[in-house]
């Protein structure tokens, strides 16, 4: 199979012609590792290569699934490959492997998928963007020298340039909407508790989930189907839809109640290119029959983001004591990124009484966010503050942070509030600047609502098509 051929199906078409006997599960993992041969090397969006576990699963005989033969790469941070280190882009896991399959992972191997390799992500995940020490920098095949986002760049970076046509990533405060909006490409996070964990403990006490990037909107319904499986003991969960999601996409979405806002929630405000986004969208959203109206959820999300960072600052220094104990040896100074030690040092300052008293303003605050869906049914605004910001703009090894938080709220203003809520959210790639970069919409629902999303992103996806808008690297 050429590389044309490859590009031009997304996985579910792929995983028909397999169905079909047109092309073989080989032929397609032949394709994926010559285009990845080809410019991985310029944009390092694969980090780690397992061709030969891959072949034996190929041919060992594929389980009949619904995405049977796919070539799919894993984000090397949260969830687990047996046998194969999980790193989370840090020089301290790097060479530490995996004891079992997470959930996920066995939930995708069972679908079919042909599970070859890693994908960069920057340590722990922290970063909007993808430039980690341990792993060097992931570059835009959009343009190399911007960033693609984070912390599921890796991921982005591979979709966007043909090497695969959907990606594992996971999003704890936008890493699968914000390199979706940088790559032009279709990013969903679910609810919380729509995916399973299991068997390691909740990313950033329940802020983060798990999920792909893709081109498609129906990938990332399919693989959404394949994986909401809760587990026994899961903190969070969500039963299973009553109609698979991959038929959602394909059903009319009805007259829904869009509220929208052009306002940066946590910081700044918006470039003019994300405000445009935003009101063409909204005026597609009418064209396309549904009542839509300016409007804002009356929350304080500065206090929002305050809370937040306490519980990732305090789940970071869990993880690093929790290396420290295994080892048998502190956590060095010079083991990790600046801000990874900025983080890891706050997390131990913080006493038991704050991480509980910021958990419970964050549930408060998600009750006020979830009162906006009551009135309606989908709240749309601009994925990222910016359009993608040049490679080293956001640098977590930096000697000097101090404005750090700045750089980073103003770049992805809009996405951490609906992990801390729960609520379902995704980028659709609708505009693009002057100068040929991509810009992502984000449209959220109420917790649980994938459905609504999916309708109505299958709907816009119609109208307004972005499969064939693809790099020319």
């Amino acid at each position: 199979m050429n590389f044309e051929d490859f590009r031009n199906h997304d996985a579910v078409g792929l995983a028909e012609l397999v169905a079909r006997r047109e092309v073989s599960p080989d032929e397609l993992l032949d394709a994926t590792l010559a285009r990845m041969d080809a410019v991985n090397g310029r944009l390092n969006a694969v980090i780690a290569t397992y061709e030969a576990d891959a072949r034996a699963a190929i041919k060992a005989g594929l389980p009949d699934g619904p995405l049977k033969g796919v070539p799919y790469p894993i984000k090397d941070i949260s969830v687990h490959m047996a046998g194969k280190p999980t790193g989370a882009g840090s020089r301290i896991f790097k060479d530490l492997p995996a004891e079992a399959d997470s959930a996920i992972v066995r939930a995708y191997r069972e679908a079919g998928l042909v599970l070859f390799g890693k994908t960069n992500t920057p340590e722990f995940g922290i970063a909007t963007v993808t430039e980690p020490v341990a792993n060097g920098p992931t570059l835009n095949p959009w343009n190399e020298g911007v960033t693609p986002g984070g912390s599921s760049g890796g991921a982005a970076a591979a979709v966007a340039a043909g090497i695969v046509p959907a990606a594992h990533g996971s999003d704890g405060g936008g890493s699968i909407r914000t390199p979706a909006s940088c790559c032009g490409l279709f990013g969903l996070k679910p609810s919380r508790g729509r995916v399973s964990l299991a068997p390691s403990g909740e990313g950033w006490g329940g802020l983060s989930v798990q999920h792909a990037l893709t081109r498609s909107v129906r990938d990332s319904a399919t693989l959404l189907d394949i994986v909401c499986r809760p587990q026994p003991g899961d903190p969070y969960w969500l039963e299973p839809p009553a109609r698979p999601f991959a038929a959602e996409v394909r059903r009319d979405p009805g007259r829904l109640r869009i509220g929208f806002t052009t306002a940066a929630l946590i910081w700044g405000e918006l470039f003019p290119e994300n405000v445009q986004a935003v009101r063409d969208a909204a005026k597609l959203c009418e064209g396309l029959g549904h009542d839509v109206e300016e409007a804002k959820p009356d929350v304080d999300f500065q206090q929002m983001a305050l809370h937040a960072n306490t519980a990732v600052c305090s789940a970071t220094a869990a993880n690093l004591e929790n290396e420290a104990a295994r080892r048998g040896a502190p956590i060095r100074q010079d083991e990790v990124e600046t801000l990874t030690w900025q983080l890891y040092q706050a997390g131990l300052d913080y006493t038991g009484v704050q991480v509980a008293q910021a958990i419970q303003h964050l549930h408060a605050l998600s009750r006020r966010l979830a009162a906006f869906f009551e009135r309606y049914d989908v709240l749309l605004l601009a994925t990222n503050g910016k359009p993608p910001q040049p490679k080293g703009s956001i640098d977590m090894n930096a000697a000097d942070l101090t404005d750090y938080a700045e750089r980073l709220y103003t770049f992805i203003p809009n996405t951490q509030p609906f992990n801390v809520g729960g609520q379902p959210a995704m980028s659709v790639p609708l505009a693009w600047t002057d100068d040929g970069l991509p810009i992502g919409v984000q449209f959220v629902a109420r917790g649980g609502g994938e459905a609504t999303l999916l309708r109505l992103a299958g709907q816009i996806e119609r109208a307004q098509p972005w499969f064939h808008k693809v790099p020319a690297l």
